[in-house]
Parts: structure tokens; C-alpha cells; sequence
């Protein structure tokens, strides 16, 4: 579990929050709290005490340069043995581009690779059986469709995760 102080950049999509909510309904533990349904860009991303001026600015550059906003299908549901998600693949390009960035900072700590996929968690941990469920759930909400209009920078503090940055694609 992420300690407080953990950043990570995300983008907001509120159209697939009927997947999480299906996920809730079987169990409440598998959707990770704090956050609505997102694509996580890079996590964990730079220490909340280093984030600069200098840092919030090159967020904001990278973002800018994303034209126009991405139209977001969500198709394709992945399931595996610990993880339900929603493959995101238009968000593949800034992922890598944020990665490229900041080359030392590896995506879910290198646990998946230097260039994981961009999905969508809808669930995560518990036992197989649940997890099906939850894609029995959320197959007949498929497909899902939204549009990604901003990186969001966001901080793990006591209170849960705050918003620390809002930089709109192409801006």
C-alpha cells in the first residue's frame, strides 16, 4: 500500500465508474479507494516533497502536447489471476511519453516492465472466484466510452489522495 507523500499522475475517467461500482457490488476490497476510475499514467510518480515549480511546469508540457483530447474506448475487460481491467490502449502514447520523461521514476515500482499497458484497474487482490465475478459484472456495461481532457498530479496525504496538479491535453 502506498505510504502518504506517494504521487502518482493519473487521468480521470468518469464514464467507467459503472465498472467500479459493478466491482464494489461484489466486493468492496477489490476497488482500491481515494480515487474515481482512472488510467494511471505513472505510479508511483516523484515524492510529493520534490515536486517543483520546475516539475509541475514539464507536467503541464507534456500535457499540453497530447492534442487534441483523446476520445477513450473501453473494450477490451483483462482478467488474470489478481486483476480485473479495462485496457485503455489511446492512452498508450502518454503513458510513454511520461515514462520517457522521467526514465528513472519505473512505472508500479518495475513490477511490470518498463512499458506496462494502459488500462483501467477495476479490481484488484481477492480470491479468483470474486474476481470473475466481477467480470461477469462488468462484460454487459462493455463498451464504455469517454473522453481524457486532463492529466491529473495526485498526492497521498492523510486524508486520501488530493489533487495537486490539473494540466488539460492541449492546452
Amino acid at each position: 500500500m502506498p505510504s502518504p507523500g506517494t504521487t502518482a499522475l493519473v487521468i480521470l475517467l468518469p464514464a467507467a465508474e459503472p465498472a467500479l461500482t459493478a466491482a464494489r457490488r461484489v466486493d468492496p476490497a477489490l476497488v482500491r479507494p481515494g480515487l474515481p476510475a482512472h488510467v494511471t499514467v505513472l505510479y508511483p510518480f516523484l515524492p510529493d516533497a520534490s515536486l517543483t515549480d520546475e516539475v509541475l511546469a514539464e507536467v503541464r508540457s507534456l500535457a499540453a502536447a497530447v492534442s487534441p483530447p483523446a476520445d477513450v474506448q473501453l473494450t477490451d475487460l483483462v482478467v488474470t489471476p489478481r486483476f480485473v481491467a479495462l485496457a485503455a490502449p489511446a492512452l498508450q502514447a502518454v503513458a510513454d511519453a511520461v515514462c520517457a520523461r522521467w526514465p528513472e521514476v519505473l512505472p508500479y515500482g518495475g513490477r511490470f516492465g518498463p512499458r506496462p499497458a494502459a488500462h483501467l484497474t477495476v479490481a484488484m487482490g481477492g480470491p479468483a472466484e470474486a474476481l470473475e465475478r466481477v467480470a461477469e459484472e462488468v462484460r454487459p456495461l462493455l463498451p464504455l466510452a469517454d473522453r481524457a481532457e486532463t492529466l491529473q498530479l495526485v498526492a497521498l496525504t492523510g486524508h486520501g489522495w488530493e489533487p495537486r496538479l490539473k494540466a488539460p491535453f492541449g492546452a
